[in-house]
C-alpha cells in the first residue's frame, strides 16, 4: 500500500512547525466525511432550486417544520426507501440538509424555536439505559431465569 492510500493514525503527529501547534487547537473540519458533505450538497442544490439558496437567512424558519421533515426523511430511509420520490436525491441527504439549516438558522438568529416546554426525554433515556445495563449484567451473571 502506498503512502497516499495508507490508513491514517487516529491522532495526527504534531511537528515542530509553529502552524502545527496553532492548527491543532482549531476546529478539525477535516474530520467530517466528504460523503456526508456531498450528500448534504445534493439536497441543498434541490432546495436552492425550489426555494432559493440560503433562503432561511432572509426568512426565519420554524424549528418544528425542519425537525418533522428530517424525521420523515430518516424514517423513510430506515424503512428501506433510498431516495425521495420528488427530488430523486437520497433521503439521508435531505435529513442532513434539514439539520444543517436548523443549525445555520439557529446560529444566524433566523430560527423560530417552537420546541415544546422541556420534557423528560433525556432523563428517561438515561434511566432506561441503566435498567438495561443492570438487566444485561444480571443475565450475564446467570441471575435471570427463563
Amino acid at each position: 500500500m502506498d503512502d497516499q492510500n495508507k490508513p491514517q493514525d487516529d491522532k495526527a503527529t504534531l511537528g515542530t512547525n509553529p502552524k502545527d501547534l496553532v492548527g491543532a487547537k482549531k476546529v478539525q473540519l477535516n474530520l467530517v466525511p466528504a460523503s456526508s458533505i456531498i450528500y448534504q450538497a445534493l439536497a441543498m442544490e434541490d432546495g436552492a432550486a425550489k426555494y432559493g439558496p440560503f433562503n432561511w437567512r432572509s426568512n426565519k424558519v420554524i424549528a418544528s417544520i425542519y425537525v418533522a421533515a428530517c424525521m420523515r426523511h430518516l424514517q423513510a430511509w430506515f424503512d428501506g426507501e433510498e431516495e425521495a420520490s420528488d427530488s430523486h436525491k437520497p433521503h439521508l441527504a435531505h435529513a442532513i440538509a434539514c439539520l444543517g439549516i436548523l443549525i445555520d438558522a439557529k446560529e444566524t438568529g433566523n430560527l423560530k424555536d417552537d420546541r415544546p416546554v422541556p420534557g423528560a426525554a433525556g432523563k428517561l433515556i438515561a434511566e432506561w439505559e441503566e435498567k438495561k445495563k443492570a438487566a444485561l449484567a444480571a443475565a450475564q451473571a446467570g441471575g435471570v431465569k427463563s
